[in-house]
This record gives C-alpha cells, sequence and structure tokens, in this order.
C-alpha cells in the first residue's frame, strides 16, 4: 500500500522546484531599473506574510562581492515586507538583490532582482544568482516525512473512530495499526523537526546537526507547531493504554477525550499549511481540519475494517462503516470544493498551473476511489442480507437462554417460599445448562435407537441413511456443524477485496494531497505572474532609444516600463550623452499610443529626479503593440522625436 504511492512521490518530487507560495509583488528600487544615486534601503513587498532569516538577503556588487547590509526587517511594520539597509558608498554600476524568505504556509520562496547606480555594468545581462533554491535531497526526504505523517495520522485517528463509532466486536487485532500508527507520527514529526533548517535553507541534509540552526527552528512558527503535535502525542498514547487496558473503547469520556486530540492534531496542519495564509483564513482553517478527519476517518477505517474482515467478519460492524464512511465522503466533497476554489482562483489556473493539473489528477483518483466504495457498499448490502437469518436464530437463541435462566430463577425461589418439615432431605436444585460448575452426568448404558419402519430407496445423490442422520435431498450440499455458509464467505471475500482498492486508491490520494500542500496554489501563481518579481518572472521592459545631438553625436535614452503590462506601470528614463555617461537635458517627454484600438496618446508625466526621470504611474489599458515616442530638448530651442514599437503583454 506504501510502495505505490511513494514511487509517485519520488517521481514528483523530483521534478518540482522551490515552493515560492509568497508572491513578490514589488520591489524598491524595481528590477531592473537605473537609478541617479545610490538607494539607502531595499524593500520587497509580498502577496502574504513572511518569515525572515539571518540570510533573508544577499546583495552583490558589480564585481560580485557581497555588500555588507544591515539586518532583515520589516516595512512600517508589515509582516508582508521584507527591508534591508544599504551602505551608503554604493558606487556605478549594477547590483544583484538575492532573497530568501519562509511564507506563512511555512513553504520557503527565494529569487533575485537587478538595479543599476548610474548606468547598467558590462555584465549587467549575465544570469542573476538566487542562491540555492532547494538541495534535492533534502527537499526528497521532507516530502516524503510529510507524506508519512499524513499517513500516520489518517492511521491513528482513523482506527480509534472505527473503534468508537462502528464498535467491532473484537478490538484486538486492531491495536497494531494504532501503535505503527502512533510511532510511525512521531517519528516522522521528529524527522520533520530536524530537517526544518536545512529544508528552509535550501542546504544538504548534514546541515540538520547544526545546533544554531535547530536553535532557530525551534523558536519560528513551523518548529513550535511540530513541537506541539509531539506533545499531543503523549496524552494520545495514554488514552490508548488506558481504553486497551479497561475495554472502555466505547464510553463517552473517551470518545469525547479523542474527538478533542483529534482536532488538536489536525490543526497542527492545518496552522502551517495554505489554509494558513491568503483569504478567509478563519474558515479555510476550519475547512482543513475537517477535511483532513474525514480523509483519516475514511482511510483509517478501510485499514481497520480490512483487519476486522479478516480476524472476526461481523457484517453489522460492516454496515455502520458504510454509514460513517458516506458521512466522511460528504464531508470531504463540501471541504474539498472550497479548497479547490480558493487554491484556483480561475478557471484557466485548472489547466495551466501545477496545482491545477495536480488538483485533477487527484479529483480523478476520487472518482475512481468513490467508484470502488460503492461496490463495496453494494457488497455490504448483500452480506448483511446473508447475514440476518444468522442474527436472528443468534437472537433466538439469546432469548430462550434468558427465558431458561428466569425460569430456573423462579423455581428457586418458589422453593425457597414453601416450608420444609424437619428431618426432610434438601429439596433439589434446579439444573442451570449454562452453569459452568454443573457436574457431568453418569455415563449409562447407551438408549438403542429403533430402526426405522423403512428405509428410503437408494438413488444416485441420494445416500442411504443411517440412523442419528436425516434424509437429503437432491441438490442440498452436505453440512457439517459449525462450518460458515459458502455464500456468506464468498460475499466477505468480494467486500475484502473491493476494499482493498479502495484503502489503496485512497493512500494515493493522500500522497497527491501532500504534493498538493507543497506546490504553488494556483491564485499564487497567477499573481506572481501578473506582478514584477524575478527568478523566472517576466522582467520589466527596457527599451534603449537612440537620439541626435548635432556634429554627429549621438546619445541614448535607456526607457524602463515596469512591469511592461497591462494596468499601472512605473517609468524611468535615464539620459546618456555620446561618451556613455549620464547627461542632463532640460527637458523629457513620453508618451504612448495604440493605433489598433486609436487609444492615445497617453502621456507619461516624467519628472526630474537629479540625474534621472521617472513617473510613479502610467497606465496602459489593453494590451498590443504601443508605439512610444520619446521627446528630449537638447537645448533652449533644439529638440528631438524617436519612436520605438513596444509589445504590452497582459
Amino acid at each position: 500500500m506504501l510502495l505505490g504511492p511513494l514511487l509517485v512521490l519520488l517521481l514528483l518530487g523530483g521534478a518540482t522546484s522551490a515552493s515560492a507560495h509568497a508572491a513578490l509583488e514589488s520591489t524598491d528600487p524595481g528590477d531592473g531599473s537605473v537609478l541617479g544615486r545610490a538607494p539607502d534601503r531595499v524593500t520587497l513587498t509580498f502577496s502574504e506574510s513572511v518569515g525572515l532569516r539571518d540570510d533573508s538577503f544577499r546583495v552583490l556588487d558589480p564585481g560580485g562581492h557581497r555588500v555588507r547590509t544591515g539586518e532583515a526587517g520589516r516595512a512600517g511594520g508589515r509582516s508582508d515586507t521584507a527591508r534591508v539597509d544599504l551602505p551608503a558608498d554604493l558606487g556605478e554600476g549594477t547590483y544583484t538583490v538575492a532573497w530568501r524568505v519562509v511564507s506563512a504556509d511555512s513553504h520557503p520562496a527565494s529569487g533575485a532582482f537587478t538595479f543599476s547606480v548610474g548606468k547598467p555594468s558590462a555584465a549587467a545581462s549575465a544570469p542573476v544568482d538566487a542562491g540555492p533554491s532547494e538541495d534535492p535531497l533534502t527537499a526528497l526526504l521532507h516530502k516524503t516525512a510529510r507524506y508519512l505523517a499524513y499517513l500516520a495520522a489518517a492511521l491513528l485517528i482513523g482506527v480509534a473512530a472505527f473503534v468508537a463509532l462502528c464498535r467491532p466486536p473484537d478490538t484486538t487485532g486492531l491495536r497494531r495499526p494504532l501503535a505503527a500508527g502512533w510511532w510511525t507520527l512521531l517519528g516522522t514529526t521528529l524527522a520533520l523537526l530536524v530537517l526544518r533548517a536545512p529544508y528552509e535553507a535550501g542546504t544538504g541534509p548534514a546541515d540538520a546537526l547544526d545546533a544554531d540552526a535547530l536553535a532557530g527552528t525551534l523558536t519560528g512558527r513551523p518548529g513550535v507547531l511540530l513541537l506541539a503535535r509531539l506533545a499531543l502525542l503523549a496524552p494520545v498514547a495514554l488514552l490508548l493504554t488506558r481504553t486497551a487496558r479497561d475495554g472502555r473503547h466505547r464510553s463517552p469520556w473517551a470518545t469525547a477525550t479523542g474527538s478533542v486530540l483529534a482536532v488538536a492534531l489536525a490543526l497542527t496542519w492545518s496552522a502551517g499549511e495554505h489554509a494558513s495564509a491568503g483569504l478567509q483564513v478563519p474558515l479555510a482553517m476550519t475547512s482543513f481540519v475537517l477535511h483532513l478527519l474525514a480523509t483519516a476517518v475514511w482511510l483509517g477505517g478501510l485499514v481497520a475494517l480490512l483487519t476486522t474482515l479478516r480476524t472476526t467478519p461481523d457484517a453489522a460492524t460492516a454496515a455502520r462503516f458504510s454509514r460513517v464512511a458516506l458521512t466522511s465522503v460528504t464531508v470531504l466533497v463540501v471541504t474539498g470544493v472550497y479548497q479547490s476554489w480558493r487554491g484556483l482562483g480561475s478557471w484557466p489556473a485548472l489547466t495551466g498551473t501545477t496545482y491545477g493539473r495536480l488538483l485533477l489528477a487527484k479529483v480523478a483518483l476520487v472518482a475512481v476511489t468513490l467508484t470502488a466504495a460503492a461496490v463495496s457498499r453494494r457488497w455490504t448490502a448483500s452480506l448483511s442480507v446473508a447475514a440476518a437469518p444468522a442474527r436472528q436464530e443468534e437472537r433466538q437463541r439469546d432469548r430462550d437462554r434468558d427465558r431458561e435462566r428466569q425460569r430456573n430463577l423462579d423455581r428457586q425461589r418458589n422453593m425457597e417460599r414453601e416450608p420444609i418439615p424437619a428431618g426432610a432431605p434438601p429439596a433439589p436444585q434446579p439444573s442451570a445448562p449454562d452453569s459452568t460448575n454443573a457436574e457431568p452426568p453418569t455415563p449409562g448404558p447407551p438408549t438403542p435407537v429403533p430402526p426405522p419402519l423403512c428405509d428410503p430407496p437408494t438413488t444416485p445423490g441420494n445416500p442411504p441413511t443411517t440412523p442419528g442422520n436425516p434424509p437429503t435431498t437432491p441438490g442440498d450440499p452436505p453440512t457439517t456443524p459449525g462450518a460458515p455458509s459458502t455464500a456468506t464467505d464468498a460475499l466477505r471475500r468480494g467486500l475484502r477485496r473491493s476494499v482493498l482498492v479502495e484503502a489503496v486508491v485512497a493512500a494515493v490520494v493522500l500522497m497527491i494531497t501532500t504534493v498538493l500542500t507543497s506546490t504553488v496554489p494556483g491564485r499564487a501563481a497567477d499573481e506572481a505572474a501578473r506582478s514584477a518579481p524575478a527568478g523566472g518572472v517576466l522582467p520589466a521592459s527596457v527599451t534603449d532609444v537612440p537620439f541626435d545631438l548635432g556634429d554627429s553625436a549621438r546619445g541614448t535614452v535607456q526607457i524602463t516600463l515596469d512591469t511592461g503590462r497591462t494596468g499601472d506601470n512605473a517609468v524611468q528614463a535615464v539620459v546618456f550623452g555620446p561618451d556613455g555617461a549620464l547627461a542632463a537635458v532640460p527637458e523629457l517627454r513620453l508618451s504612448f499610443t495604440l493605433p489598433d484600438k486609436d487609444v492615445g496618446p497617453i502621456e507619461a508625466h516624467l519628472v526630474d529626479r537629479g540625474g534621472y526621470w521617472s513617473a510613479n504611474t502610467l497606465t496602459l489599458p489593453l494590451p498590443g503593440t504601443w508605439t512610444m515616442r520619446t521627446t528630449v530638448r537638447v537645448s533652449e530651442i533644439d529638440q528631438v522625436t524617436e519612436s520605438r514599437r513596444i509589445r504590452i503583454e497582459r
């Protein structure tokens, strides 16, 4: 059951990139911008709150050497920002900012961007190194531990819920899966706690032995949640031990305590996953808890049902679990639809993002699981019908024994009320057929059995009868006292097979769910695509516009349009002279026209910032090929106008 999901996890785990769940919305300075003077600080703004690390910022100078910066902090006290102060003596050239933070759902996010002071360096077009995104081995170990933790929680909570809700006649065989779930959850939680530091830093598993890194993990939110999970396992073990010793697995106290502990365990996942960030956080966390508990009750209950069917097959237990599973599936569908809407954000994200494609695969497998569950329900109904006569006979025998016991008690009371004459022998005690202290009767000569008046004719398929054996009719199978019904056995085998298929596919669904929690949601991916971050996202639009200065001299205006997409854009323009140095001009104007749609001209109101020109807001409403007209006044009476065609994406 574990081998298939683990193999798929290896394939998917090796194919995924760094989990950047916090989308970078803006940078200050902007990516690719050219500044007239060095900035005092670098500020990043994200789509959700982020956690900072000691190495959240690495600023490299034009020569590739690290710049000494201040400690990472917040901008204006906002948790969705990250800021670092820069030294005041930054020279001319292109600087690289590599950043790494931890998103609110506990997954690391990283990237890089550049800005230039004065003019770009000659090597400004070289690829930006954002540092390590994630170590493949560390990421694989971390994802495997997360999957096994989910599976262990489902086994632990589901089997316990099966005992409390389905009331199997014998729970001895269920102690082993309960113990396996508890120990596996303990081991995987410890592994996640140790691997947390190298997973956030993108380093190898050997860094898990760093005491300082482990101490930092224990003070962060993910580490605190893992410690809370470890603390909850202690009362869980105490409850399981006590109920196993006292046999009070059906008591209201044990059920209530187990329910509270199950919800608390689910919260340790809910507070550290996608539900803890984004929109509607309280509702999302509640939905996540219900989704996880319903999954556990269903998947863990399937394992418990398989164990019960092998040891003490009971149709009533299977029927009760069928009703519990139907309720769990209903909760799964409702919460799953809400979480899908919250994670995707749009229909195109269903096929255009990795998150959406994984979600489609999960939905397909859930459909297969529901088909197997429907088959299991039919087997359960048939088994209940087949076992109904046996249950009626057993109830009738119980009623007969109760009546016989009551008659014996009545005789005894009547005898106690009657006066006993002096010297009379004691009255005989009533027989108790179910008494274990009754002495066996003294063997006597066997009672002769009279022969039958006439023997039935012997025909093929009808063997002669012997004294004490009833005659049989053609077609009746030979009966053996105590032998189970062949039809009932066939129904039980069919139910076991369908439940096994249901459990295996459900385990694969849980594996895909684990991968989904490590994948950028479609909504966040769409926000990242529309913003201007680095690390693989579209950069700002940079256009060089040469212009004539007279006497065969030519200058250049470098225009940066950030983000180069529809909507609000920021414009920065730097004028360079014939020698490549910054040049001062009396006036610089910029306008945009979309001839195909007859839109424009739209003026960009540039302001001289002392070395460069900029406009904070320029709104380009439609995508397409725009004509950008640049007018440079080179003297009090001379000006030059140049046009360039630029592409604006949606």
